[in-house]
């Protein structure tokens, strides 16, 4: 159903009779979370790069009212010319439109908006909190809020800011901070972005 140049396309998938095997694209560059890790943080220009194919992915997901909620370096491919390929779209959902679509509690606790912390309903914004938190993460080398305490965590995603270090441009921290507002309704979306 998806066809878009930053997303891995399924090119077939057959079953036997106790497996189901799904053949995607191929991409030999590895997860953006290896190379990211082995940098520590991207330089700026790189970060945007990354992110620019990102919004472009993910406001084609939500253009189809796909939800993806699971954006994290560790679903993004890169091919050989390295591009990225949003992968595993195992917690994607179908016909969700803003401001609300679904209550599921899923995603990786890093990258969890205060709306689904908080046990309320949510929709397409839900991935542009993420987004906001991705690209902290590629300035930074961490997710924002991180702890290795959940609770603590979960806490800071709910009641803090995020907090930057100075090598970050404020073009980097506005868009951050517009992705990462708390209520869903004031949170940047493809518009603000792009701008």
């Amino acid at each position: 159903m998806m066809d878009h140049p930053f997303i891995v396309s399924l090119q077939f998938a057959f079953q036997t009779e106790d497996k189901l095997y799904m053949v995607l694209d191929f991409f030999n560059g590895g997860e953006l979370f290896t190379h990211l890790k082995n940098q520590r943080r991207f330089p700026e220009p790189v970060a945007k790069f990354y992110a620019a194919e990102i919004f472009l992915a993910l406001e084609y997901l939500h253009s189809l009212n796909i939800i993806y909620r699971d954006l994290k370096p560790e679903n993004i491919l890169l091919d050989e010319d390295g591009h990225i390929r949003l992968c595993d779209f195992g917690l994607s959902k179908e016909g969700i439109d803003l401001p609300s679509g679904t209550k599921t509690f899923c995603g990786t606790p890093e990258y969890l908006a205060p709306e689904l912390l908080q046990g309320e309903e949510y929709g397409l914004q839900l991935d542009w909190w993420a987004y906001g938190v991705f690209v902290y993460e590629l300035v930074v080398g961490i997710p924002p809020f991180y702890s290795k305490n959940k609770q603590v965590m979960y806490r800071k995603i709910l009641m803090d800011d995020p907090m930057f270090p100075n090598s970050v441009s404020r073009e980097f921290k506005h868009l951050i901070e517009g992705c990462c507002i708390k209520k869903p309704q004031n949170r940047f979306g493809p518009a603000e972005i792009r701008a």
